[in-house]
């Protein structure tokens, strides 16, 4: 989401969290965008989620289908110009592409012969619980005072001094 969206979500599950004495589990909004990619096609193995960043760049990443058909990071999440984009080499099929960068950029599809362009996937608290659950299980949880927001792009709410 927004900048705002974003600090509002984290203040509502740091609240909610803390108030039940419960732990929270981080997951990426372009790691659940890519969820729902799977979950829509099943011939995906791979999908690059990638998100309009403005400014004249996205926000981006690669997922694996993992073996329990959750979606898998594959590198890092990157913001950058969207001819900076680059897909794994070992994908050679059944590569998907989902996010609203798409939109914007209506020739990444093309250009990186994907099988399946979802344009308007956004991410949805379904794929996030399906995301956390294994996390949850796993005991791969932190406390509410520490969910915070991850921002690739943390630059920008800085004041530049000369």
């Amino acid at each position: 989401g927004a900048f705002t969206g974003v600090r509002l979500a984290t203040s509502v599950a740091q609240g909610l969290a803390f108030g039940a004495e419960l732990p929270v589990v981080p997951v990426s909004d372009l790691a659940a965008v890519a969820q729902r990619a799977f979950d829509l096609n099943a011939r995906l193995q791979h999908v690059l989620v990638c998100n309009d960043a403005r400014m004249q760049q996205v926000y981006w990443a690669c997922f694996d289908r993992g073996a329990t058909g959750l979606a898998v990071l594959t590198g890092a999440e990157h913001v950058s110009g969207d001819a900076s984009i680059a897909l794994p080499e070992v994908w050679q099929r059944g590569v998907g592409g989902a996010g609203r960068g798409f939109r914007v950029y209506p020739h990444l599809g093309a250009h990186m012969n994907l099988i399946d362009v979802r344009e308007e996937l956004l991410p949805r608290a379904a794929e996030i619980a399906r995301l956390a659950w294994p996390e949850v299980m796993a005991g791969r949880t932190c406390a509410a005072q520490e969910a915070i927001p991850v921002y690739l792009r943390d630059d920008v709410t800085r004041t530049s001094r000369k």
